[in-house]
């Protein structure tokens, strides 16, 4: 009898190995490398590097990989003419998913009639090209609906750095640029999630990498996986105060409301990428002198932890982090998705080296058969 498991709960659809996220443990593995081994010791970059080719890059390589992603960062005019048209109340998600999607037309590379080392080769380059091109399609569109100027594109910066510098219009301070590139570096893998599944479900056809990326951000579009952070913010303005929480959270609980940014579908104990976060948003905060939000963070997580045993995972703090760098509460989603498309494309290009079409079956409940068609005179 075929097991059901709704949303295919603990159903193991692949292998991987770029990333082993180990729910029982609270523990995030980076091909070989515990979460805790890369914070403060690599670069995003180095992470990408290591999510594309299995290892950290040696000191030239990882100077080749940022001149190759600095000189993929232009847009097509296309592209751009897109950005400076579209609504200024337009989602920045939606943006992002259709300037990805957009990019594809302007991809002359061959994708038919390859030998497989060609085929690698050419997507290689596409991941490459995305990845560089997201946080400015993301950017960009920031600047254009407020009516500012696109500032120019800067080959000397990091993708934190750049992206910092596009959204701003001037150049970043090292406290802000090291911070995001730390929240790179935990978002940019996380095993077999809804966003990654997707992607790997859409390249799995044999359909093109602009395609399989653009699925990924749609889903993580959605408050019950990216959007969370968003939604981390928005509960904390609702709440308002240190003195409010209480209620809040026993009023939510009472009501059965989901308290964004606690638990995890996965992690059984502490999300690993919290700790990191946790202690950046402290120290923000401090320096800003503006230490509201995460005390009443941390009331709620306390509170949580008590009532339902429940810890905070990466949103909850990651939403604190970015808004207390002035980022605008829209981007949250966004950054995130800049960060996983490292490992999006690398999951892609995984699922590409030995290919099987994703086909689960699903279970029937509707009437049984026999049912006959009546007339539509007599209906």
């Amino acid at each position: 009898m075929p097991i059901i498991a709704k949303g295919l709960k603990g159903i193991i659809a692949n292998t991987t190995s770029l990333s082993d996220v180990r729910g029982a443990e609270g523990i995030l593995v980076y091909a070989g490398y515990n979460i805790d081994e890369l914070i403060g010791k690599v670069s995003y970059e180095e992470v990408v590097h290591l999510l594309w080719y299995g290892e950290l890059p040696t000191a030239v390589q990882l100077v080749q990989l940022h001149e190759e992603l600095a000189n993929q960062r232009e847009l097509p005019q296309g592209v751009l003419n897109f950005i400076l048209s579209a609504p200024r109340d337009a989602n920045p998600m939606d943006v992002i998913r259709t300037g990805v999607s957009m990019l594809g037309l302007y991809d002359h590379e061959p994708s038919g009639n390859q030998n497989q080392a060609e085929l690698l080769r050419a997507n290689r380059h596409r991941a490459l090209s995305i990845t560089a091109k997201v946080g400015v399609i993301a950017a960009y569109y920031h600047r254009a609906r407020q009516g500012k100027d696109l500032p120019p594109i800067d080959k000397n910066l990091t993708e934190a750095e750049h992206f910092l510098y596009l959204l701003n219009g001037e150049m970043p301070t090292k406290e802000a640029a090291e911070t995001l590139d730390v929240a790179y570096v935990l978002h940019a893998d996380h095993g077999m999630n809804a966003s990654t599944f997707s992607a790997r479900v859409t390249i799995a056809t044999l359909t093109d990498l602009y395609s399989a990326i653009t699925s990924a951000i749609g889903t993580l579009k959605g408050p019950l996986h990216g959007g969370a952070n968003e939604a981390v913010i928005y509960m904390l303005q609702e709440i308002g105060d240190e003195s409010r929480v209480d209620d809040w959270v026993n009023n939510a609980l009472e009501q059965k409301k989901k308290i964004m940014g606690i638990g995890h579908a996965v992690y059984q104990t502490l999300d690993p990428r919290a700790p990191h976060l946790r202690t950046m948003a402290i120290t923000l905060c401090e320096r800003l002198g503006e230490t509201k939000w995460i005390r009443i963070a941390e009331r709620i997580s306390l509170l949580m932890k008590e009532k339902k045993g429940l810890n905070a995972n990466v949103d909850f703090y990651s939403a604190i982090v970015y808004y207390a760098l002035g980022l605008p509460t829209d981007m949250f989603t966004p950054i995130f998705s800049i960060a996983r498309t490292a490992g999006w494309t690398a999951h892609v290009l995984e699922q590409l080296s030995d290919n099987n079409l994703y086909r689960p079956l699903s279970e029937y409940v509707g009437p049984v058969e026999g049912k006959k068609v009546i007339p539509i005179s007599q209906r």
